[in-house]
């Protein structure tokens, strides 16, 4: 079978952005997409919609038909060769007598890692593997950390004035960024599995934290507060439970019962986690509870404190930053608090840094240098196996 660069990269694109229409509705699963190709021509389409659903090969296969036989099929992630929530991928894939298999990335997941790929190359297919790998690590990069560490995939997000700062002296924040960023900022709640904030930004703005997506749904991120001492009020409207808003109080054994059972009897959950020598939550317990719990992914919207703190203990793996073009002055609070840096050898560096104009504002993503160099160490690993 003749192999053409250019058009397995164009048709892994196409399966990459049918990938993205899983976003926020997958998790803890990846996002994938699946292409498939006959004769030059597309004849089937599929992704991943909802977690417990069928895999993006099967839509695209069923879509296919009789059309699949000797045809090239594109996806974006190693097909699975376990059971699970649906029957493994790779026997609907042998069924279908698919000529030639052209796979982004290998399956992390301890279950697959390689697995998939060597039944189809023992069966005689033709495996091609690394077509748009980079995109589609970076595509599934919460799921990637989440299945290799049990840990959830952490990104800090704030709307920051030019001279960096997240409010006036007064605490006002409303509205920094325009519609826009505002909507970019409801599609991230979107797409993450949780948003954290600390007690301090809920007593400030009493936010609701759902997701408010202009002319669609959206899913709302389990909310959660890091509250040593459960100084939340239970009629805060983040303590508003419903079946599509769930909320968790991180706490420590400094709170009372009587406070954990005002808020429980709201529907809130209250756990107590170990606290640190300054008396609040650690914070490294809470990120090793909610990857055992299935969280793959958390947004934190918090303050200066929360943020400052995720970031000493680097446990942040992105930050977004969404910059107006205006200024608030020195005596305005500054999007971080007090890092501890006394030399410039110390300070935070970002890597692979992008912007993006939205609206009259501009949209910044980086990796803390730790997780980026984690990143180029997965990267080297995947390329040895």
């Amino acid at each position: 079978m003749t192999i053409d660069a250019d058009a397995d990269r164009r048709h892994m694109q196409s399966a990459l952005e049918l990938a993205a229409g899983g976003t926020g509705w997958v998790s803890p699963n990846p996002m994938v997409g699946c292409v498939i190709v006959q004769d030059g021509e597309v004849v089937g389409r599929g992704y991943h919609q909802r977690f417990g659903g069928p895999h993006a090969e099967v839509h695209a296969l069923r879509e296919a038909g009789d059309c699949a036989r000797r045809s090239v099929l594109y996806v974006t992630l190693e097909p699975c060769c376990h059971t699970g929530k649906t029957p493994p991928c790779v026997d609907a894939i042998l069924q279908a007598r698919v000529g030639r298999l052209v796979v982004a990335m290998r399956d992390p997941n301890p279950r697959v890692d390689g697995g998939g790929l060597s039944r189809l190359e023992s069966a005689g297919i033709d495996v091609t593997v690394g077509v748009c790998e980079a995109e589609a690590r970076r595509l599934n990069e919460a799921f990637i950390k989440h299945i290799t560490t049990r840990r959830p995939f952490v990104t800090s997000k704030s709307a920051i004035t030019l001279d960096g700062k997240i409010a006036t002296r007064s605490g006002a924040s409303r509205w920094i960024t325009g519609a826009a960023a505002r909507a970019a900022g409801h599609r991230l709640r979107h797409n993450n599995d949780a948003i954290l904030v600390g007690v301090g930004t809920v007593l400030q703005d009493d936010p609701q934290l759902t997701t408010r997506l202009p002319g669609q749904r959206g899913a709302n991120p389990l909310r959660i507060v890091v509250d040593s001492t459960l100084r939340l009020a239970p009629m805060a409207q983040v303590a508003d439970v419903a079946q599509d808003r769930r909320s968790l109080i991180a706490t420590t054994d400094q709170a009372t019962d009587a406070k954990a059972r005002a808020l429980q009897e709201r529907g809130v959950e209250v756990i107590r986690l170990p606290a640190c020598g300054d008396g609040r939550v650690n914070l490294d317990a809470l990120c090793t509870v909610l990857g055992e719990r299935g969280v793959a992914s958390v947004l934190v919207e918090g303050g200066a404190v929360l943020t400052a703190a995720l970031i000493k203990q680097r446990l942040v793996d992105k930050m977004v930053l969404f910059v107006a073009p205006k200024i608030i002055g020195s005596d305005g609070i500054s999007v971080f608090g007090p890092c501890g840096v006394d030399t410039m050898e110390q300070v935070l560096s970002l890597r692979d840094l992008t912007s993006r104009q939205i609206g009259d504002d501009v949209m910044l993503e980086a990796y803390p240098a730790w997780a980026a160099r984690s990143l180029e160490s997965d990267r080297m690993k995947e390329s040895t196996r």
